[in-house]
């Protein structure tokens, strides 16, 4: 594949799993004009809701799901590496899965990844988030081909697990993706340098498409979906939390040669830790 041009798709997905198809395809329509191959967009592409009862009314199996023939269509149509970066899929137990899906320019699912790490937090200003209350998390980390790269998959608070990006980098990963609906709070703080840390630190490109805004079920999101390359740098960006297109050129070579700079995946070594009690008043500073 070669350079290739990547595509992040920043949106402000609602309630309505159809509204948000309608907004899915124009902006993919957008990227590819750009002469985007792989484009990726954020974490619930198909719906941003609160309300567990009408979170469960509306989604479905991935067959039946408006999100993944939309996106499947447009990649057979486009000829792109279309991957939603996630939407929620009711599993055939009954149970809610936070699912990215991977299309290839023939229209097949060349990839899915289950999100591993559930979002359970309370924040300060009193936002609290229980994602393991509606979703089933994954067990399995993905890498895939797309064309000359290798993509490893993550969504959004995985970012905060540095092991499943090396672990997926150690399997050939030199393309990592990060989609995501960070909460203002948590992107404003951590966004810019966990994504690139995580590039620096595996030597990949890091694509993140991003959910940005107030949405209709009340939340907001911090946008400012990122590309960066295997040194650390950002190479696109949206600054604002606005729906768009950001579009860069990705080099595999690049993601080579910053490993042989810094190889830090090759020098990995196994290690056993030492993690016996300290005694207790030197631990308090006291005299033994």
């Amino acid at each position: 594949m070669g350079v290739f041009k990547a595509a992040a798709i920043q949106m402000r997905s609602g309630e309505s799993p159809e509204r948000n198809a309608v907004d899915l395809e124009r902006l993919v329509r957008e990227a590819a004009a750009q002469g985007a191959t792989y484009i990726q967009t954020p974490e619930m592409t198909g719906a941003l809701i609160r309300d567990r009862q009408a979170r469960a009314a509306s989604f479905t199996s991935e067959d039946k799901d408006i999100i993944v023939a939309t996106a499947r269509r447009l990649a057979r149509e486009l000829g792109v590496f279309l991957h939603i970066g996630s939407t929620a899929i009711l599993r055939a137990d009954g149970k809610l899965a936070n699912r990215a899906l991977l299309f290839g320019p023939d229209g097949v699912t060349l990839a899915s990844y289950d999100k591993i790490h559930m979002f359970d937090v309370d924040l300060d200003n009193g936002e609290s988030w229980r994602e393991s209350a509606a979703y089933e998390p994954g067990t399995e980390a993905v890498v895939t081909g797309i064309g000359g790269a290798k993509l490893g998959f993550a969504v959004c608070y995985d970012l905060r697990f540095p092991q499943l990006f090396r672990a997926e980098a150690m399997a050939g990963a030199d393309l990592l993706s990060v989609p995501a609906a960070f909460t203002r709070q948590t992107g404003e703080a951590h966004w810019h340098v966990l994504l690139r840390a995580r590039a620096i630190e595996n030597g990949a490109f890091v694509v993140a498409a991003a959910q940005g805004g107030l949405h209709e079920d009340g939340r907001e999101t911090y946008g400012h979906s990122l590309i960066v390359d295997p040194w650390g740098r950002i190479i696109a960006e949206a600054a604002h939390d606005e729906p768009g297109v950001i579009v860069a050129a990705i080099d595999p070579a690049q993601s080579l040669a910053a490993r042989k700079k810094i190889p830090n995946l090759k020098n990995a070594r196994d290690f056993t830790i030492n993690a016996g009690e300290v005694d207790a008043p030197r631990l308090r500073g006291a005299a033994s």
